[in-house]
């Protein structure tokens, strides 16, 4: 296994701060309903347009659309960089790069803001490449399209592959390519959910990443 797709959200970086705050601020900008601390994290993870319709149903398409407007409104420029990267996931990176992994973003973010974070945070020095939703988040929003797209560009084979992520559209999007999948317990998925996705593995913390793949690589 030499080629790691890793998911952003809960995977990486502990993004709840600026992502919880663009939702609210959709929200209040909307006079929607407020939702539950934990309904606001459950958005974190899957696209929004399929997130935002699940809690609000009465939406019609235009003004999703427009709550996703509003969303990004604040989180283009505020809430992208309110996220702490995981401790020891930078030293983990460093731990794989250096055992000749190659390491790739696979994220429901749109492509540019993974960009903005990777270059704000310097994390392009660990990855190889970074793929992320369709700038229209219409074409390509689903963690399956973005592994698949993300695959292709890199020329990655799926017995070569693992998907790495902690919801269970992470694992969907890696079971639904053909390749190996782990799921880590310490971002945003709920335990039981992590378990029902039924990843090859399943891990508490980032050290763990380079035992897991060389266990599922055997």
């Amino acid at each position: 296994m030499k080629n790691l797709f890793f998911d952003f959200d809960g995977t990486i970086a502990d993004t709840q701060v600026g992502i919880v705050r663009a939702i609210k601020y959709f929200v209040k900008k909307m006079n929607l309903r407020p939702l539950s601390e934990e309904q606001y994290i459950s958005f974190i993870g899957p696209a929004l347009l399929r997130s935002i319709p699940k809690f609000y149903p009465e939406l019609s398409e235009k003004e999703i659309f427009k709550a996703l407007d509003f969303y990004h409104e604040y989180y283009q420029n505020q809430g992208v960089f309110q996220l702490k990267i995981f401790p020891g996931l930078l030293n983990e990176l460093s731990l794989l790069k250096n055992n000749g992994y190659n390491l790739y973003v696979a994220s429901a973010k749109p492509e540019i803001m993974v960009k903005k974070i990777a270059n704000h945070f310097d994390l392009n020095k660990y990855f190889d490449g970074l793929y992320g939703a369709s700038a229209d988040e219409k074409t390509r929003i689903t963690k399956t399209a973005i592994l698949k797209y993300a695959m292709d560009s890199t020329h990655s084979l799926k017995e070569n592959s693992v998907m790495i992520g902690d919801r269970q559209t992470d694992i969907d999007g890696g079971k639904n390519n053909d390749v190996k999948t782990i799921a880590v317990t310490y971002g945003f998925g709920p335990l039981k959910e992590i378990k029902d996705s039924d990843p090859d593995i399943i891990i508490d913390k980032p050290e763990e990443i380079l035992d897991a793949i060389q266990k599922i690589s055997n």
